[in-house]
């Protein structure tokens, strides 16, 4: 296994301290100067490229936003933020209907960080009243429990009076993670039922909505609503989640290659356009705007293989036209601080700066 080398950033840089990172990459400055995008709209996301911060994903690693996230985004030329948060973060424990106010701020804090470096902010419910993926399941169902729902609405109706006056160019928000075993029926009704509670305080606010089956299947059930959607990148399963703890026999997972043979299946660039790419490009030709709202790969998968596919996936999330976020910034998936043992490692203001990645990420966008 090459042994993980560590490099200056001045020397990475090569040039004047003042150059960034993004621009030695990619070889153009981080932010264009052409023509203004057109603003955002559940018809037509943008193209964003970002990242996901974990600041407010579990109840028990409730802390506030890193203004330095943003800053280094901005400086290596990203532009959009998801914030997957557990909604027990902002309420008094035990009552999930009282807010707490001083949570909300914390989070007022990151949006701010957001417009002041120039990267869109998605807020997303990664545990919602009465729904999640992660563990321990929720007392109450949201896609059948009449109280959860009515509660999950008002804790959406709050960000929205909250939020409401600032531009969708700055502020969007993702309803769900990834509703997995719910019926299209239970979906469009839970899903309807929300925005109507946004929209009563914020009627031009974007909304992106995660696909159903733990985000993989388009949600044609939400047509009509003027929403946009949003898929994953983290097929095959098997060499994204390699040893992964949280999953169910990923540590007998064979020690994955790329392109990877599953059974009859050939996972390469040709099967990855044809089953997760052509579905969704079908619903996007029907109105539906789409993004890849999380991807990445966990840190045990051998370095050249995450990047072989990793490469893939850009490709042709860009020939697509879809912006992504990648599933983490610091952490076991993300590029700095993954912790992978064959990476080689450039300095980044006293973090490991995962190179390769870096520079996959950027020839794509």
């Amino acid at each position: 296994m090459k042994k993980a080398g560590r490099i200056s950033r001045r020397k990475f840089l090569g040039v004047s301290g003042s150059a960034t990172i993004a621009g030695v990459v990619a070889g153009i400055s981080p932010r264009s100067t052409g023509a203004e995008p057109d603003a955002p709209s559940s018809a037509k996301l943008p193209r964003w490229h970002g990242f996901n911060l974990l600041d407010k994903f579990m109840v028990h690693q409730n802390v506030r936003f890193v203004e330095n996230d943003f800053a280094w985004m901005e400086e290596m030329g990203f532009d959009f933020a998801r914030f997957p948060m557990d909604y027990r973060c902002w309420i008094e424990p035990n009552d999930w209907t009282k807010i707490r106010e001083e949570v909300l701020k914390e989070i007022d804090e990151g949006v701010s960080f957001g417009e002041k470096h120039s990267i869109h902010v998605c807020l997303n419910f990664h545990r919602a009243p009465g729904y999640t993926v992660a563990e321990p399941r929720e007392a109450k169902d949201l896609w059948s429990d009449d109280e959860a729902l009515k509660v999950c609405a008002m804790h959406w109706e709050r960000f929205a009076e909250r939020y409401k006056g600032i531009p969708n160019e700055r502020l969007s928000f993702n309803l769900f993670n990834e509703p997995s075993m719910v019926s299209a029926k239970a979906h469009r009704r839970v899903v309807e039922h929300v925005v109507a509670a946004i929209r009563k305080h914020d009627e031009k606010r974007l909304i992106i909505c995660d696909g159903r089956l733990w985000g993989k299947v388009p949600p044609d059930e939400l047509l009509g609503l003027g929403v946009a959607g949003s898929t994953r990148g983290y097929e095959p399963m098997r060499l994204t989640h390699y040893k992964a703890s949280w999953v169910s026999g990923a540590d007998a997972y064979d020690l994955p290659t790329y392109p990877l043979k599953e059974g009859e299946t050939i996972w390469n660039k040709d099967y990855l356009r044809e089953r997760l790419i052509k579905p969704w490009k079908e619903i996007q030709a029907k109105g539906m705007g789409v993004m890849v709202g999380e991807f990445g790969s966990f840190n045990k998968t051998p370095h050249p293989v995450v990047l072989s596919w990793l490469r893939d996936c850009l490709d042709l999330w860009k020939e697509a036209g879809w912006g992504w976020a990648m599933w983490n910034f610091r952490g076991s998936f993300g590029i700095l601080d993954s912790e992978r043992a064959d990476a080689t490692y450039g300095d980044w203001h006293g973090l490991k700066l995962d190179l390769s990645m870096l520079r996959a990420l950027k020839s794509a966008m």
